[in-house]
């Protein structure tokens, strides 16, 4: 009965991490429901793969993969191919008018764009706590920063605060970042915790522009897939990006620009 019991929870256990591999975090009441088992019985499996070092625990739930202690820092990435994310950045202004209320996500390549957008009239909104730093001193830009837990490393806010401030926003434009893109046009994010947040802007946007260096295309780096290509209006990208997923979101009605 034991040897059944270690099968049936290992398989349990790998169910569970792929559920969390696919939707990046989870409340414990629904893992429950998906795997079938009452709440104690997901806590403790919970419990098990958090000090296995698989997941990391979060109020009320869990996410995929272990504390982000390999994370890069943010200004160690944001010096990574500079030149192209200052092009994709100065395309993406371009689309920008004065009056203009914009979302902008998490990002090196956002955070370029904020730049690109010192001294217009425009309303910004943000969880990055780089963008905010960046327009912070212009009087110009209305700036509006989304409440959250504080990701140190990445300089960024997450959690359900976040999640519940943008339930009150409707924007006109996101600029949404990723951390790569699949073949097939699936948007990647490499840090779970972010993927319900960029969900969140997702549903709060009216047009929304994925801002992709080259090198992401394409490319399996993330935990999550955020969105796929139909939830993305535009795609600004370096024209180094891999022509056959270029074409994926052109077939999925995406307008392409490239620099």
């Amino acid at each position: 009965m034991q040897y059944v019991a270690g099968m049936l929870r290992k398989a349990r256990h790998e169910k569970l991490l792929s559920l969390l591999g696919a939707e990046g975090v989870l409340p414990v009441r629904e893992i429950a429901q998906r795997l079938a088992v009452s709440e104690a019985t997901a806590r403790r499996d919970l419990d098990a793969l958090g000090r296995a070092g698989h997941l990391t625990r979060v109020y009320g739930g869990a996410l995929a993969g272990g504390r982000c202690g390999d994370e890069r820092p943010f200004a160690d990435v944001a010096v990574d191919d500079l030149a192209e994310k200052t092009a994709v950045a100065r395309r993406a202004a371009e689309l920008v008018a004065d009056g203009d209320v914009l979302l902008l996500d998490i990002g090196t390549t956002t955070l370029q764009l904020a730049k690109q957008l010192k001294g217009r009239e425009v309303t910004v909104v943000t969880s990055s706590l780089a963008v905010f730093d960046e327009l912070r001193e212009d009087p110009r830009v209305t700036l509006i920063l989304l409440g959250g837990q504080v990701r140190r490393n990445y300089r960024s806010l997450v959690g359900f605060l976040t999640e519940s401030n943008l339930r009150q926003l409707h924007v006109g434009r996101l600029f949404l970042g990723t951390s790569g893109v699949l073949p097939d046009g699936g948007v990647l994010d490499s840090t779970a915790v972010e993927v319900p947040v960029k969900r969140a802007m997702l549903a709060a946007a009216q047009h929304v522009v994925l801002l992709a260096t080259g090198n992401k295309f394409p490319g399996a780096t993330g935990l999550a897939r955020v969105c796929g290509p139909r939830d993305i209006d535009t795609l600004i990208t370096n024209d180094t990006s891999d022509p056959a997923t270029l074409a994926v979101f052109r077939e999925a009605d995406v307008e392409v620009l490239t620099v």
